[in-house]
């Protein structure tokens, strides 16, 4: 492994065509060390001039190659010379683009699947021995059905005679499975093969070296300017500002808007943090009322995220002139915010996102944004906290949502029904590390819905609230399952709830899943 410094780490350069896992293609590179980008099909050309990739992968995508305005492979791409890898869509538009011919959906193939070796390739070497069959995870309509000049199959499936492919001559591979989901179980290793074994790329991407490549960013970018951080109190802005106040020390000044939609207890705990454990300059702003006041009313979700994105602008405008301006605005964005708030076809999305101002800030606020963690997944900010030296009991909480409670009190809000949740939730989570369970969970919390029933408690009638408790696990908050609690765990935790807290006469478990995507409960 290089030793970390500043300079430009090596990159892979994913191209999207739209699929709903190109994201997933980013964390098996990433986890092998390599630093990579996701970039719309349409920018793919000045992604290349910009990034200077060692290699490419092309992602799947919902879109037949048959359409009339089907997304195709930009030329750049092909003239390159570097390594190419096509995934599913991405084979179909490669063999499109070099000659070769694609068949409109007559064999789909959805899910698990068998494909069998039938050549050595070294996308496979060391992983997939020669006549062999392994599972994967197939998702296709359309399928290859004549190979371009210079290319030949190596890998086949019951309905996808090109299932793998390969010009190694001009170090190009394509195959019509997916493997960079848990389904398909060697597809980190493929993904491994080709950035470093066709690539020759080196485990050379580290936390230390993202950290001081950072630093040296802020610090140019900011020069003697002031910084207001938009602290929220979750893991991304508090890593955010102690990595900036690193950078710049006291040219950093936090504010911590308490909009009163916050758990239990957390904003006296955030401040207390920040201002007596790293000593960073820090404003709490009381702004609850104002907050509930806009809010009253209002039940649908995506207005609600609107409301609490506008005033929390404008209290940073407000409390920007009182500390006599400033010249940026930090906040936490990742790097799923980025993809996510970008569409298919290259627009800012409607609803994804909509409370980061990932696309920039109001022209009347005459601010540049600082975004030091932009280029990070989740899991990966947690890591550069412990670089940074953040206590793990920190560094571990669950992910909280920018608009807090909001969106966890579906339909109205009231000061009422927030008090309930907040009691309802501590419980809940109470009950979770007692019982040993929360760092094996990603994210848990409790949901007031919108619905009253009657239920009997003691020797009288009650019409109160229904409490959801729901609990995923997931390693990069992009896609989600539920974690199955045991009913002893649930039947504890929700007569707690019913008995502690007034307002609630029925908990039940939420089971759904988190496709990839979505965003929080709405």
């Amino acid at each position: 492994m290089k030793t970390p410094d500043t300079a430009a780490p090596d990159a892979i350069l994913i191209v999207d065509f739209g699929s709903q896992v190109t994201q997933l293609i980013a964390r098996r590179i990433r986890e092998t060390g390599v630093y990579c980008e996701i970039h719309p099909f349409q920018n793919a050309s000045a992604a290349m001039a910009a990034l200077k990739p060692k290699g490419v992968v092309l992602s799947g995508g919902p879109a037949s190659t048959l359409d009339e305005n089907a997304p195709t492979i930009d030329q750049s791409i092909l003239d390159a010379g570097v390594p190419i890898l096509g995934i599913c869509y991405g084979q179909q538009a490669l063999c499109m683009a070099l000659g070769g011919k694609v068949e409109a959906g007559h064999h789909r193939e959805f899910g698990r699947a068998e494909v069998k070796v039938q050549k050595p390739s070294a996308l496979y070497d060391g992983v997939w021995d020669l006549g062999t069959e392994h599972q994967v995870w197939m998702s296709h309509g359309d399928r290859v059905v004549a190979l371009p000049q210079g290319f030949e199959v190596v890998g086949t499936s019951a309905n996808a005679p090109f299932a793998m492919i390969a010009n190694e001559a001009r170090r190009i591979w394509a195959v019509q499975f997916h493997p960079e989901v848990v389904h398909t179980p060697d597809g980190a290793r493929l993904y491994a093969n080709f950035v470093h074994t066709i690539c020759g790329v080196e485990s050379n991407w580290t936390m230390s070296a993202y950290r001081h490549k950072m630093i040296e960013k802020i610090r140019d970018q900011v020069g003697t300017g002031r910084v207001i951080c938009g602290l929220s109190g979750g893991v991304d802005s508090s890593v955010a500002a102690v990595l900036i106040h690193e950078a710049i020390g006291d040219q950093l000044t936090c504010i911590y808007v308490d909009h009163g939609l916050m758990r239990l207890n957390e904003s006296e705990q955030v401040v207390t943090m920040f201002r007596d454990q790293y000593n960073i300059p820090l404003v709490h702003v009381d702004a609850s009322e104002v907050f509930l006041r806009e809010l009253d009313g209002q039940s649908d979700p995506e207005t609600k995220r609107k409301i609490i994105g506008r005033l929390f602008i404008e209290t940073f405008e407000a409390e920007a002139k009182k500390l006599g301006g400033a010249n940026f605005l930090a906040q936490g964005t990742l790097y799923p915010d980025v993809i996510e708030s970008v569409s298919f076809t290259g627009g800012p999305s409607v609803t994804i996102k909509s409370h980061h101002n990932v696309g920039g800030l109001p022209e009347r606020m005459n601010m540049q944004l600082v975004e030091p963690l932009r280029e990070l997944f989740k899991d990966e900010v947690r890591v550069l906290g412990r670089e940074l030296g953040l206590p793990d009991s920190f560094i571990g909480r669950h992910p909280f949502p920018g608009p807090g409670l909001a969106i966890r009190c579906p339909g109205g809000i009231t000061p009422e029904k927030l008090d309930i949740l907040r009691q309802a939730d501590a419980i809940y989570l109470d009950e979770i590390r007692k019982s040993g369970q929360y760092d094996k969970i990603w994210q848990a919390f409790a949901v007031l819905l919108p619905v009253q029933t009657v239920g009997v408690m003691g020797d009288g009638r009650t019409y109160e609230f229904v409490c959801a408790l729901r609990a995923v696990t997931s390693v990069d908050g992009m896609t989600a399952d539920f974690y199955q609690f045991d009913m002893n765990f649930l039947g504890k935790t929700a007569t707690r709830i019913i008995n502690e807290v007034r307002g609630i006469n029925r908990v039940v478990y939420d089971v759904t899943s988190k496709p990839p995507g979505t965003i929080e409960w709405e």
